[in-house]
């Protein structure tokens, strides 16, 4: 009996060691790849804080359009992941290919229309976020400047997707790291006028921008003709499977809801934040540098891990599946906690990274304490909507619950607080930033109901091109 039991000891310690190997060897990467763009967007911050604080705020608001084509592009990669990490359990190309072409037309499409958007109306654009005249005619020079880069990354994020489900993390992380500090770099050439060139301002981060994301896509193709086991092509976007396409719609389309439910939301409380002055605006964007930062690690962790489960429900071991699961919300949700506990670290490095007035200052001070508690809610609830839900192919339950708490409670109350009670500014932040605690009894009375775990692949397909 005693052998037993200790034969069923090394089985789970070795199960465990399996496991946080894969995790760390996907999660890595994508960590990194986070604290990357985290760095350009605190680079961005940073360098515009030279310029003059009303800067800050116009590339605040403004970004708030990268920010929901980011959120179409997770959703669109979040779907393409679910799918691709179990077909790759069993090692089904075909299939993974026809997935990797249904993604890349409708991510295709939104890219279009969003450069479109901002190259043609982007004054327009700039009105629906604030009323302050100098936050527009700045916001309206960058969103011409970064017009182009919406295609390019619409396109690039469904190739690092793809790699992404097939563990190639790190060739993800290469491509983003080494594009991400170009842009980094020619945001300081740009903006200053380094090298000979003019001093562009504001203009200079859009421009930054768009090369990056034009180097980055170049790269993603250069690779994608390299792979040998699995080819993702641009080809690969006339690729079709009837009954692949229903799963794709069925499974992406709740994540892609998802994530524009969260990420119009968060887009919303920029519209309420810039319509209570520039001084909030420009303290939440400083702080959101450190917020940034802080996050790397559990987010890395949450959607690295659907990777990993979804590949071990794939391959059909269920019960290891649901052991992976315990273990990755555990090792996120720790994360969380030190992220919540490392960024008051950014307290006494916060006033050098961009010159704010006496009250946006203040605002700083207190927002930071306010994301400190948001960080643990988010590590909660990112881990198990889009880590471990998704990787068994739930992805309802995520958009439902986000657009109730979100769209249902905290925008409409944040309206009325704001513009109906017209309570301080403060008070609003912190009443807006609620959200992530009203979602987790949901979250956590749903993970225990186990209908995440399942297999979602299909046999026999027939494949067209």
């Amino acid at each position: 009996m005693v052998n037993l039991m200790n034969k069923k000891q090394e089985i789970i310690t070795q199960e465990s060691k399996d496991f946080y190997k894969s995790l760390v060897h996907v999660v890595g990467p994508i960590a990194l790849q986070n604290l990357i763009s985290a760095a350009v967007s605190s680079a961005d911050v940073i360098m515009l804080g030279y310029i003059g604080q009303t800067e800050i705020a116009a590339s605040s608001l403004a970004s708030q359009i990268m920010f929901i084509m980011l959120m179409i592009a997770t959703g669109l990669g979040s779907g393409l992941v679910i799918l691709c990490a179990q077909y790759w359990g069993k090692k089904d190309i075909e299939a993974i290919r026809t997935l990797h072409g249904i993604a890349l037309r409708i991510s295709t499409a939104a890219g279009l229309i969003f450069s479109i958007a901002t190259m043609f109306f982007p004054q327009a654009i700039m009105k629906f976020f604030t009323n302050e005249e100098p936050i527009i005619q700045s916001g309206t020079i960058y969103l011409k400047a970064i017009s182009l880069s919406y295609l390019c990354f619409s396109i690039s994020q469904v190739f690092q997707a793809g790699f992404k489900s097939i563990e190639r993390v790190k060739i993800v992380s290469i491509i983003t790291t080494t594009t991400l500090s170009l842009n980094i770099l020619l945001n300081a050439v740009f903006i200053f006028g380094l090298l000979g060139l003019p001093a562009m301002g504001i203009k200079g981060v859009g421009l930054a921008t768009t090369i990056s994301r034009v180097i980055e896509l170049i790269f993603c193709l250069i690779y994608a003709k390299c792979t040998k086991d699995v080819k993702f092509s641009l080809s690969n976007i006339v690729r079709f499977n009837s009954m692949l396409n229903r799963d794709f719609f069925k499974y992406s389309l709740p994540a892609l809801g998802n994530e524009l439910v969260w990420g119009s939301a968060f887009s919303a409380y920029s519209v309420i934040f810039g319509h209570l002055g520039e001084d909030l605006v420009a303290a939440n964007s400083v702080v959101g540098v450190a917020r940034n930062l802080c996050t790397v690690v559990c987010f890395g962790m949450a959607y690295g891990g659907a990777i990993v489960l979804g590949k071990t429900m794939g391959s059909g071991d269920m019960a290891l599946a649901e052991r992976n699961a315990k273990r990755l919300a555990k090792s996120t949700i720790f994360s969380g906690l030190a992220g919540s506990i490392i960024i008051f670290a950014f307290y006494p490095i916060l006033p050098f990274i961009a010159k704010l007035s006496e009250q946006a200052a203040y605002y700083r001070n207190i927002l930071l304490i306010i994301n400190s508690f948001s960080i643990f809610g988010a590590a909660i609830n990112t881990v198990y909507i889009c880590g471990i839900f998704r990787s068994g192919g739930d992805s309802r339950f995520g958009f439902f619950v986000d657009t109730f708490t979100m769209w249902g409670l905290s925008v409409p109350l944040g309206i009325i607080v704001a513009f109906v009670l017209k309570l301080p500014p403060l008070a609003v932040y912190a009443i807006m930033y609620l959200d992530e605690f009203e979602k987790i009894p949901a979250v956590l009375i749903h993970y225990k109901r186990k209908k995440w775990l399942c297999n979602i692949t299909r046999e026999n397909l027939e494949l067209t091109k």
